[in-house]
């Protein structure tokens, strides 16, 4: 049977994350250095040591790792919602921000509590500057909507996915949009791609999941019954255990390759 829907991931699939993450970082490092000489550089890799290893002593990490929130997200979500424990994560990221910028600068023997809160505040800001898409996604896009239907599958907390999606202006071309947060599950688990696939009314055997995590992306969808792309814009190796059912460097061929499946 023909696909029919294509379910596509987002963050470094249509859109980078991690570079615009060190991007935004390294902005903010530079008040670092305006004031107090450090190179922006290595301090941007410390505050991220140290925001992972705050961020994995979370109160909500169980929460999280289900969602799919990483470390440099509680740097600038906001986090909004009435679920519980977005509340708990809400209410404690304040600390989180503020200890993750404040050890950064006293392990260079720097203790300058209004600096901290303006690299906090300024990374918020570069972060949210940086709402764009590859240059290969919007073509993609634009095109395979004239012949199916689309959905975007992604895990994160329901306020910074969709200013993402916002951001980067992507809504439209999706039919449906599931966010982790806002369904409470995450990939790799079948339920987030059986819930997309009846909200638009297509079996798994007529869908493809379009993503560059083998484990979230590929293994999960496979497991629901879809067929699934890797997108892998690094050249990484396939890791064992892993079998998508297609490969592809960037979205340019992905009609051909869809077609081909």
């Amino acid at each position: 049977m023909p696909i029919a829907a294509i379910l596509f991931d987002l963050d470094e699939t249509l859109m980078p994350d991690e570079s615009a993450v060190e991007e935004a970082l390294l902005a903010a490092c530079e008040l670092a250095r305006e004031r107090h000489g450090i190179d922006p550089q290595a301090l941007q890799q410390s505050v991220r040591e140290h925001a992972r290893r705050l961020w994995r002593a979370s109160p909500t990490i169980d929460y999280c790792r289900a969602i799919g929130i990483s470390s440099w997200e509680g740097l600038w979500g906001r986090f909004e919602g009435d679920d519980p424990d977005l509340i708990a994560l809400r209410e404690w990221t304040p600390t989180y921000r503020h200890e993750s910028w404040a050890r950064t600068l006293a392990e260079r023997g720097v203790d300058d509590p209004a600096l901290v809160e303006l690299l906090a505040t300024r990374f918020q800001e570069e972060r949210r500057a940086r709402h764009i898409v590859f240059s290969d996604a919007r073509p993609a896009l634009e095109d395979l909507r004239q012949t199916h239907r689309l959905a975007l599958v992604t895990n994160g907390a329901p306020d910074l996915q969709r200013e993402k999606i916002e951001g980067a202006d992507l809504a439209r071309y999706f039919e449906v949009v599931t966010v982790s947060g806002e369904v409470g599950v995450g990939k790799p688990d079948e339920r987030i791609f059986a819930l997309t696939l009846e909200r638009l009314g297509v079996p798994p055997h007529s869908a493809v999941m379009v993503g560059d995590s083998l484990r979230r992306d590929i293994a999960g969808a496979q497991r629901a019954g879809l067929k699934a792309i890797w997108v892998n814009r690094t050249g990484a190796s396939l890791g064992e255990g892993h079998r998508p059912d297609a490969q592809v460097h960037d979205l340019s061929r992905l009609r051909d390759v869809i077609s081909a499946l």
